[in-house]
């Protein structure tokens, strides 16, 4: 808690929010916003990235194949984060108010259920081509991270999703938000992008046991979102859940679990065996 008597010497230290315009352009009665355009720069990523490792570690999918799989993407991203946001955060509200469901421009997006469906489009993907799903998700992994930036900065250009209250020395200053607060957007833009990336697609430059990239990029981020947690600012709406977690750490957990279990099968079985199914 902060004490009262240090709010004068506090507002000296701290940082203030840039007041970014979250419209980038306007034409006409079109806006584009940043955080579309944060969106449209996490699937170049993931394009670019793609065509390296096609590249320089010829796999499992040709450029047409890489192509493919990103409109899959897209698809399972857009649809599995607007729906996930809606159940694991709202759904009363979307019950309540159904026609907001399509605002997506609003915000309200969710990772974890964007990753379900990114998931779902790899399966369905996998299929089509007749290929093994983990060939496709060890592929996908390192492409995320730094799309996962991109959309943390979106975050942050919103100016939403701030952190906790805190007085220490980079604690910033939000409009309309009282108290200088964790700029918990950035934090994660550093561990689940940056810093993800650089771990993830270090591990994958080697060959690596099926299964085992994917359940690393699990287990980072998992790991990574759980921490930010505790200084992030809870959901207005839900606040914090059971153990004083919030649904985000109940999120991740899964993800922790589940990683670790596909690197300890992937080690046990060993090898890197046809990437056909």
């Amino acid at each position: 808690m902060l004490a009262s008597g240090g709010i004068f010497h506090l507002y000296f230290r701290m940082l203030t929010y840039p007041h970014f315009d979250p419209v980038a352009i306007h034409l006409g009665p079109l806006s584009i916003r940043w955080y579309g355009l944060m969106y449209l720069l996490a699937f170049t990523f993931v394009l670019v990235l793609g065509r390296y490792r096609i590249k320089h570690q010829p796999g499992p999918l040709s450029l047409r194949d890489l192509d493919d799989l990103l409109f899959f993407g897209i698809l399972g991203t857009i649809l599995g984060g607007r729906l996930g946001y809606i159940l694991f955060y709202q759904l009363n509200y979307y019950v309540a108010h159904p026609m907001m469901v399509f605002e997506v421009w609003n915000g309200g997006m969710s990772f974890h259920g964007g990753l379900i469906g990114v998931i779902i489009a790899m399966a369905l993907f996998a299929r089509s081509r007749k290929l093994a799903f983990f060939a496709v998700a060890d592929f996908v992994a390192p492409l995320v991270p730094l799309g996962l930036a991109a959309g943390r900065f979106g975050n942050f250009i919103n100016g939403e999703l701030w952190g906790r209250p805190t007085d220490l020395p980079w604690g910033m200053l939000f409009p309309g938000v009282p108290l200088p607060r964790h700029p918990s957007q950035l934090y994660e833009l550093a561990l689940e992008g940056i810093v993800l990336f650089i771990l993830v697609w270090t591990f994958s430059m080697r060959p690596r046991p099926r299964g085992a990239t994917a359940g690393l990029f699990l287990i980072g981020y998992g790991c990574a979102r759980f921490a930010v947690e505790f200084t992030r600012e809870p959901d207005s709406f839900l606040g914090l859940l059971a153990f004083g977690l919030s649904m985000g750490q109940w999120l991740s957990l899964p993800m922790i679990f589940l990683g670790i279990g596909l690197m300890i099968n992937a080690y046990r079985k060993g090898g890197s065996d046809s990437a056909k199914a």
